[in-house]
């Protein structure tokens, strides 16, 4: 196929490489910044865009957090790919103190008390695992003799997508909105920077072609006398 790597990368290597990419993290950042200002929108778009893919870092939709995000970014009007970008927001380093950050919120918003280091250890580790291995035990039953067992992802919902689900608004809201104050007015003076430098090098460009005929004119006028 057109897109297929040529050289074939072990598992190994994909899941170090999403730890910790290429170049590092901050490499990734600088290029993901470098593609945010060069997006051709105006800068409150883009900056709109930015506030959904944070904000959809909060969200406990792993998996679909670009279509998140997009829809988000689409319905307020804001650039949908700098929302696709914005999600980066949530990587390896971040995924872990985002996720408690909302569990804490959202136990507090339900009156659930706080919880303890082992409880969100268990609520992110452990409860994923129990409700990854009754969706797969489901699916079986369908085709097999197995008994559907709805118990983990049941406890999966009420303990750790609905609280996470709820108490990530708050946050998210907070992080999307200093992520949108923040990059507007580097957006918007770097914008401005580079519409400068381009209208310079045009400008370079036609005086350039205008000494080149008032050249050529000088020397047709030569050679006629």
């Amino acid at each position: 196929m057109i897109f297929r790597r040529r050289d074939r990368r072990p598992w190994w290597r994909i899941v170090a490489e999403f730890l910790w990419p290429r170049g590092g993290w901050g490499r990734a950042f600088i290029y993901v910044k470098h593609r945010l200002h060069r997006l051709p929108d105006p800068p409150e778009r883009i900056a709109r865009g930015i506030f959904a893919g944070v904000f959809t870092t909060f969200t406990p939709f792993y998996g679909v957090h670009f279509v998140v995000a997009g829809t988000i970014a689409w319905v307020l009007r804001g650039n949908i790919p700098a929302a696709l970008l914005g999600t980066f927001f949530g990587n390896p380093l971040t995924y872990l103190p985002i996720g408690v950050v909302s569990l804490q919120t959202g136990h507090a918003i339900l009156g659930r008390g706080r919880l303890h280091e082992d409880e969100i250890s268990r609520s992110l580790g452990g409860k994923f695992l129990d409700a990854g291995g009754d969706l797969k035990n489901n699916v079986l039953a369908i085709f097999t003799d197995r008994q559907a067992d709805w118990h983990g992802l049941g406890i999966f919902y009420d303990e750790v997508f609905l609280p996470y689900l709820i108490g990530g608004i708050v946050p998210g809201i907070v992080a999307g909105l200093a992520a949108y104050y923040l990059s507007l007015p580097v957006i918007t003076a770097y914008q401005k920077r580079r519409r400068g430098a381009l209208k310079a090098k045009w400008d370079a460009i036609k005086e350039k072609k205008a000494r080149e005929k008032l050249a050529r004119e000088a020397d047709g006028d030569g050679k006629a006398d």
